[in-house]
């Protein structure tokens, strides 16, 4: 969902709340997991962080209808989508990586957002300064930055005629091991959950591929070439790269595993 962005401050792009929702449904199963992970918990204060459009909110407003619910997200025009969606919940526009909440939270929950926010090892820890005694930090976050259309565009992005063309300030995504979360949370958390869960979408053909790259990956370069022709030509090579990455099936669909990281750190 809508997040804080792959560079910070002035400049940084905007998400397009259309684009990301065209694959709703298959972007809300892990937070329908990562939800139903937590148990028979009754958290009376949850803050969404990246809340996006607000999809992952109202799937924890559907769990625990009772509890006052939070969205934080850094893209205005998501939380005014969002805003849109459900006016009755506290939806605030901010960068995860400045949040200071004056009080803290029974659960403290993102989906699909903290691979943006650089320094996890000094995150997670604050995040977790961020829980009620007895609460949990719940994350879900993409870790399939190996996969086919991801070194697609690291590869035409990379090349001599692109590499030029991009700020400095320009962040790749990122997710670290399992084993590094467990040892920046373990310290601070009574108990700790990882896991991780290969999801094979299967979508029409490649070209569904790049759509759903558009909506996350892709914005940051396409935000970055001002031209029309300019973005035409990129996403060009990245979809004949694409293509190769995920042949058809013999009725011409698709199968595009997304691995995604999973955690449940208790207080």
């Amino acid at each position: 969902m809508g997040r804080t962005g792959p560079w910070g401050g002035e400049g940084t792009p905007t998400w397009d709340p259309a684009q990301y929702l065209r694959f709703e449904q298959e972007r809300s199963l892990p937070c329908r997991d990562l939800i139903h992970r937590l148990g028979p918990i009754s958290p009376a204060r949850i803050i969404d962080l990246g809340c996006g459009t607000g999809t992952s909110t109202a799937l924890l407003k559907e769990r625990w209808p009772d509890a006052r619910l939070v969205g934080l997200d850094s893209s205005p025009e998501m939380i005014e989508a969002a805003r849109k969606g459900d006016p009755g919940i506290a939806w605030e526009a901010g960068d995860i990586a400045a949040w200071r909440p004056g009080a803290a939270f029974d659960l403290v929950f993102s989906n699909a957002a903290l691979h943006w926010v650089p320094d996890h090892a000094a995150l997670f820890p604050r995040l977790m300064g961020s829980v009620a005694a007895g609460g949990a930090l719940a994350v879900q976050m993409p870790s399939n930055f190996d996969a086919g259309a991801h070194r697609a565009i690291a590869e035409v992005a990379r090349s001599p005629a692109w590499a030029p063309r991009w700020p400095p300030e320009l962040r790749p995504a990122h997710v670290g091991s399992p084993e590094e979360y467990y040892r920046v949370l373990a310290p601070h958390a009574t108990s700790v959950e990882i896991w991780q869960t290969e999801y094979l979408h299967v979508l029409p053909d490649a070209a569904a591929i790049l759509e759903w790259v558009k909506g996350t990956t892709l914005r940051p370069y396409l935000s970055a070439l001002p031209a029309a022709s300019e973005r035409a030509s990129f996403l060009g090579e990245v979809r004949q790269k694409v293509a190769v990455a995920y042949p058809p099936q013999p009725d011409g669909r698709v199968l595009f595993p997304f691995r995604r990281l999973f955690l449940i750190a208790h207080r």
